[in-house]
């Protein structure tokens, strides 16, 4: 193993003389004394050089010390192992310092950043920081919100592991474009016609019928001309299906399961990221609160048979202040937006037993119940005015026999700007892909 020790260990290590190693995130001098700050993946650590600093009752004379005058200590952003003795510091960060260190230069940077690092604000606009991406992410304050998602997507599989699910990983690269009503991204497979992936919906399903619950964390693609705050071209999806349900509610079940999840591991994971950011993570009830379309459509005066960013902000301000939660189940939507894998609501001819959740105001993930039966499919795509040749991969495992089944999806890239607060998506991605942008 690497004989390093990390920032957030160095009080484990007091009165003993380690090396650290990380980036310098800032350089400072004061009188005769200089401060080298050094970043690694767990904080900052601090490094104290000048003439004979003392440590505890042992003069700094009797250690190896180097003096470096501020001027020719390493470049911010230099890569750099620094061995010194630690000692306590109130005024350091975590209050243990290095004195009398040794630094050696492991890589110098070739170019200043295009802001400083170093400041507790990010003084960058959005479009500076996406264009920098690899060393922008480096500031405390942008890496922050991919910890959160990092913790996020952990706290997903461990629930789902412990509810009996087995993990798989689908083809992102289709024969055909007909896994839903939004735009593909067409490609060249060896002279013959491919299509990127709209989600895993068909193979979770054909899955279904092997381990009966599955879930998979992968990317989607989405040729869909948005230029908005919360759509992306590609992000990652958060998928579950799970068979021998009674309806859609089995499968709401599971997801308030994972959502409390997911946000239970945030806070064990990656507390100093939500400290940093200054983020409370919501509390999810026992019982997400829920309502019908039909009540929605009421409650906003909507007559529309979906509803706009508009009237999710006021269903989300409506289960705040009518339920204390920042979650709200919308159920029943009408077939006609809906997939035509949905299984309808036998209740409510027109509906279906498919649901959105909305988190403080955005829709977050979507689900419900799908078909099970081949021949359900067949009337489905005829209503619709398609034949099956399209979908003979898909519907080729409901001609062996499917249980009553659903599932949901959820968007990482938009839980993690719901949960930080962040204005735009682009915010908790780390290289985003949209209308505009392909690189870095």
């Amino acid at each position: 193993m690497i004989s390093r020790v990390m920032s957030a260990e160095l009080a484990e290590h007091a009165g003993q003389r380690v090396t650290i190693a990380g980036w310098v995130h800032r350089r400072r001098h004061l009188k005769s004394v200089s401060f080298l700050v050094v970043r690694d993946r767990t904080g900052l650590a601090q490094a104290v050089t000048g003439p004979n600093p003392p440590v505890g009752d042992l003069p700094a004379q009797d250690l190896p010390a180097q003096d470096l005058p501020a001027q020719d200590l390493p470049a911010e952003e230099s890569v750099v192992a620094v061995t010194g003795t630690v000692t306590a510091s109130p005024q350091a960060p975590g209050g243990y310092e290095l004195v009398a260190p040794e630094v050696e230069v492991l890589a110098e940077p070739r170019t200043a950043p295009p802001f400083d690092l170093y400041r507790p604000i990010v003084g960058a606009t959005l479009p500076t920081v996406l264009d920098h991406a690899p060393v922008a992410l480096r500031h405390p304050l942008l890496r922050a919100p991919l910890e959160i998602s990092a913790a996020s997507v952990a706290g997903f599989r461990e629930t789902l592991d412990r509810l009996g699910f087995t993990e798989i990983h689908t083809p992102k690269i289709v024969a055909s474009a007909t896994e839903s009503g939004a735009n593909v991204f067409g490609i060249d497979y060896f002279g013959r016609p491919a299509y990127l992936a709209q989600s895993p919906q068909f193979y979770k399903q054909a899955m279904t019928g092997v381990f009966e619950r599955v879930y998979e964390v992968g990317p989607v693609f989405r040729a869909e001309p948005h230029d908005t705050v919360r759509h992306l071209a590609q992000y990652t999806s958060l998928d579950a299906e799970l068979g021998f349900i009674e309806d859609h509610r089995d499968v709401m079940t599971v997801l308030r399961e994972v959502v409390a999840g997911m946000l239970e591991s945030v806070r064990r994971r990656a507390a100093p990221a939500l400290d940093l950011l200054g983020v409370e993570p919501p509390v999810v009830p026992a019982e997400i609160p829920a309502v019908h379309f039909t009540e929605a459509q009421r409650l906003t005066s909507s007559g529309e048979p979906d509803l706009a960013p508009a009237q999710e902000r006021w269903l989300g301000e409506w289960a705040r202040r009518e339920h204390g939660s920042e979650f709200l189940f919308v159920t029943g939507y009408p077939m006609s937006k809906r997939p035509f894998y949905t299984h309808p609501d036998p209740a409510r001819p027109g509906h279906s037993n498919g649901f959105d959740l909305l988190f403080r105001g955005m829709e977050l993930v979507t689900g419900g119940q799908r078909l099970h039966r081949y021949e359900d499919y067949v009337r489905a795509l005829a209503d619709r005015g398609e034949g099956t040749e399209a979908y003979e991969g898909y519907l080729q495992a409901f001609r062996y026999g499917m249980p009553p089944h659903g599932g949901f999806a959820l968007g990482l890239e938009r839980w993690t700007a719901r949960l930080t607060g962040a204005a735009n998506v682009r915010q908790s991605t780390a290289f985003p892909r949209d209308l505009h942008r392909l690189s870095p």
